[in-house]
């Protein structure tokens, strides 16, 4: 049986899943270990693009391994730089953006993202966004400054506009230990 709201993360590969094919161009605004990547690296074929971004060395060199083992490494472009300046790598319409907030798992937990730069991301993101991409976010509150970042994130979400935008958040309630939550938006 497939559980469809299995967790936050893989309700957002569903997501993206069903709006990202070949030859589109997608954007993983937090690399992390690199699952999202190689995700996206699938999704958009060998005629896509990823553009992948961390600020941390070690995020980068997992994501790299992974692409490097599944023949993926042509269809992405590491990006070290925050991902509030993806405007300075990405000039072409996406298709989709993936954020996954928080700390990369495994390594130094007070190196997280930040509300000021993640609604800096966020807001670039929507302006990079074709009609019909999706973003998809991945709202982690357990950590040190998780609640506020994730009040940052709602407060934003909230006040999109209607008529450009749909948004959704799905949340977990019956969860214990602050399970991440889902936050998607849909250009119209």
């Amino acid at each position: 049986m497939d559980r469809l709201f299995k967790n936050a993360v893989e309700l957002s590969h569903k997501i993206i899943a069903s709006t990202v094919g070949e030859g589109d161009i997608a954007v993983d605004a937090t690399a992390g270990n690199g699952w999202d990547t190689v995700f996206l690296a699938e999704l958009v074929s060998d005629r896509g693009k990823v553009y992948a971004f961390d600020i941390q060395e070690q995020a980068l060199k997992n994501t790299e391994q992974k692409l490097k083992e599944r023949n993926l490494s042509h269809r992405v472009r590491l990006i070290k730089d925050g991902h509030e300046n993806m405007k300075n790598y990405i000039s072409e319409e996406v298709k989709a953006v993936m954020f996954n907030l928080g700390y990369l798992p495994g390594y130094d937990r007070t190196c997280i993202t930040r509300p000021s730069t993640t609604i800096k991301a966020l807001g670039s993101a929507l302006s990079l966004l074709k009609k019909g991409g999706l973003i998809t976010i991945v709202v982690y509150t357990g950590h040190e400054g998780g609640m506020e970042e994730s009040d940052s994130v709602m407060k934003f979400i909230s006040q999109l506009h209607q008529s450009e935008w749909d948004v959704a958040v799905i949340d977990f309630p019956n969860r214990k230990n602050f399970s991440p939550y889902l936050a998607a938006i849909q250009k119209r």
